[in-house]
C-alpha cells in the first residue's frame, strides 16, 4: 500500500504546548483560586493558562520560527493535563471554551500556522456523561456496552465503584481502566455506537479547522479496522490532515498508509540525546522514567549513526520526512535536566534535531532552558520574565529553526554519514549544489575527522548564534579535515 503523507508537514516546525502552563489571558475568567504561576508545579494544581493566552503569544512563536502547534488535550476534564475527558465536543471553560479555540485557530491560520489537537480515544474520565449515566442508572443504562465492564455484576445490581479505596484491585471497580486507574474507564471500541461517536468527534473538530490529530496510546486500541476507518473519515474531511500516533518504539506496521502518517519519534530523540548528552547525561533521572530507563543510553558516534540509519530504513521515505521528531515532551523529563543541566548539550541536541529528516518539535520552554525531572516537575509554567531565561539559548534555537526554514536541503535532502568515530559525527544533507555538513563532537576532548565530499567541494562555516563553528577545511589526500573542540558542533555549507 502506498503512503500519502501531508506535504505541509515536511516544512513544519512544531511547538508542543501544555495549555495550563504556557500563557494566561485576562480575557478568560477563572472561577476560583489558582496555584501561583511561578511556584513549582504540582500534580493536581492549576496555573490558569488558556487558549486565548496562546493566541496572544503567537508573535513570540512566530519570531522563534514555529509554524505548527501541537496542544495536549483541551476538552472538558477534571485534571490539569485533561487526559480525563468529560465532553469531547466542548473545550474546557478554564481554557476559554469553544470560542477561545476558534480565536486561536483563526489567529494561527492567519499567520500560516497549523494546529494539531490531542485525541484521547482509548479511555475517558469517569465524569464522561455515558459513564456517569451507568453510575446513576445501573443495568438500565443504554450506555452499559460503551465501556469494558463486568456485565454480570451489573445485572446483579452490584454498582460500579468509581472511587475505590486506594490500593483496591481493579476487579473491585467492576470495569477496566487504563493502567488500572479508576479515573480512566476504558472505552469499548468494539461497540459500533462507540466507534461512530469517536469518528464523529474526529470529524467535528476537523470541520472546524484543526489540522490534524495526535492520537494518545493508540496501541491500546488493538484494532486495525478501527484506525483504518478513523483515517478514512478524517481524510474525507481534510485530505491533508496530519495523523500522528503516540507509539514510543519502532512500529512500521502503523505507517503503511492505512492508519497514521507518522509517530512521535521517541527512538530518534533518544538516540540524539544519548549521543549529544555525552558523559553529562543524568543517569539518575533517566532511571526514574519507565521508557527512558529502557531505551535512552549513552551512545558513541558509530552507534548514533547506525541508529539513525536503521530508523530511516524502517519506514518509507515519505514517512521519515513527516515523523514528529521530539527530544522532550510532557511525558518525559526536561531536555536540559536529562543532559545534566548542560546548556551546550541542549544546543547540540537541537542542532541534530533540526538537521535530520522529519518535523522538529520543541517542547514549550525548552528553548529558554526550563528544567525539571519526571511529572509533575517537567510541566512547569513558562517564565515570561526574560531575566529567568538561560542567556543566549533562545537565540541559538531560533537561529537553527530559521535556518532550517530558509534552506530546503535541511528539510528535504538525503542524509549521508561522512564520519562516525569516537565522539565525533559528521553527516551531509542535501544533494547537488545545495549541501550542508553537520558536525558534532559530543566528547569532552578535541576531535578530528577527515571527510570525503566526493566532488572536490570546499566547506564554508555557517554562522549560527551560540555555536563556535568547526575549524579546519584543509584538504589532505582529497579529504577535508574538520577539527572540533570538546562539546562543540557546527554547520558548514558545501561550496
Amino acid at each position: 500500500m502506498s503512503v500519502d503523507t501531508p506535504a505541509w508537514v515536511r516544512d513544519a516546525i512544531f511547538y508542543q504546548i501544555f495549555p495550563d502552563r504556557f500563557a494566561a489571558s485576562s480575557r478568560v475568567l477563572k472561577p476560583g483560586r489558582l496555584e501561583p504561576w511561578d511556584a513549582p508545579p504540582t500534580r493536581e494544581g492549576y496555573k490558569g493558562g488558556d487558549l486565548r493566552g496562546i493566541a496572544e503569544r503567537l508573535d513570540y512563536l512566530e519570531d522563534l520560527g514555529i509554524n505548527a502547534i501541537y496542544l495536549t488535550p483541551i476538552f472538558q476534564s477534571a485534571s490539569n493535563h485533561r487526559y480525563h475527558t468529560y465532553d469531547y465536543f466542548e473545550v474546557d471553560p478554564l481554557l476559554g471554551g469553544n470560542d477561545a479555540l476558534r480565536e486561536l485557530l483563526d489567529a494561527a491560520h492567519g499567520r500560516g500556522m497549523r494546529v494539531v489537537l490531542d485525541g484521547v480515544f482509548n479511555h475517558t474520565g469517569r465524569g464522561f456523561w455515558p459513564f456517569h449515566h451507568i453510575l446513576e442508572a445501573g443495568p438500565a443504562s443504554p450506555y452499559r456496552r460503551w465501556f469494558v465492564l463486568d456485565q454480570e455484576r451489573l445485572d446483579r445490581d452490584v454498582p460500579l465503584v468509581a472511587y475505590p479505596p486506594v490500593g483496591a484491585p481493579q476487579k473491585a471497580q467492576g470495569y477496566e481502566a487504563w493502567w488500572g486507574l479508576p479515573a480512566l474507564p476504558k472505552l469499548n471500541t468494539a461497540n459500533p455506537e462507540v466507534r461512530e461517536y469517536l469518528f464523529t468527534v474526529a470529524e467535528f473538530w476537523l470541520q472546524r479547522g484543526i489540522d490534524g490529530w495526535r492520537l494518545d496510546v493508540p496501541q491500546e486500541i488493538d484494532d486495525e479496522a478501527f484506525w483504518q476507518e478513523f483515517r478514512r473519515r478524517c481524510r474525507a474531511i481534510r485530505p491533508d490532515a496530519y495523523l500522528v500516533g503516540e507509539i514510543w518504539g519502532v512500529a512500521p506496521d502503523w505507517l503503511r498508509g492505512d492508519r497514521f502518517d507518522a509517530l512521535m519519534n521517541y527512538p530518534l530523540g533518544e538516540a540524539i540525546v544519548g549521543f549529544a548528552g555525552g558523559s553529562l547525561l543524568d543517569l539518575d533521572v533517566i532511571r526514574q522514567h519507565s521508557e527512558y530507563n529502557r531505551s535512552l543510553h549513552p551512545l558513541d558516534a558509530h552507534a548514533f549513526a547506525r541508529r539513525v540509519e536503521d530508523l530511516e530504513r524502517a519506514y518509507d521515505p515519505d514517512v521519515v520526512a513527516v515523523q514528529l521528531n521530539l527530544v522532550g515532551s510532557h511525558d518525559a523529563p526536561r531536555l536540559r535536566t536529562v543532559v545534566g543541566n548542560d546548556v551546550t548539550g541542549v544546543r547540540l541536541v537541537t542542532l541534530l534535531q533540526t538537521t535530520l529528516p522529519g518535523a522538529p518539535c520543541i517542547y514549550y520552554g525548552d528553548e529558554v532552558g526550563l528544567r525539571g525531572g519526571i511529572d509533575p516537575a517537567n510541566r512547569g509554567s513558562f517564565p515570561w520574565d526574560e531575566s529567568r531565561w538561560e542567556p543566549g539559548l533562545r537565540e541559538s534555537v531560533r537561529a537553527l529553526l530559521r535556518l532550517r526554514t530558509a534552506e530546503p536541503a535541511l528539510r528535504d535532502g538525503p542524509v549521508r554519514f561522512l564520519w562516525a568515530e569516537g565522539s565525533l559525527v559528521a553527516y551531509e544533507r542535501g544533494e547537488g549544489a545545495a549541501r550542508f555538513v553537520v558536525a558534532v563532537n559530543a566528547g569532552d576532548e578535541p576531535a578530528r575527522a577527515e571527510v570525503w565530499l566526493g566532488d572536490g567541494g570546499r566547506l564554508e562555516p555557517v554562522e549560527v548564534s551560540g555555536f563556535g563553528g568547526v575549524a579546519g577545511g584543509a584538504i589532505v589526500d582529497g579529504r577535508t579535515v574538520l577539527e572540533l573542540q570538546g562539546r562543540s558542533g557546527g554547520l558548514l555549507r558545501v561550496v
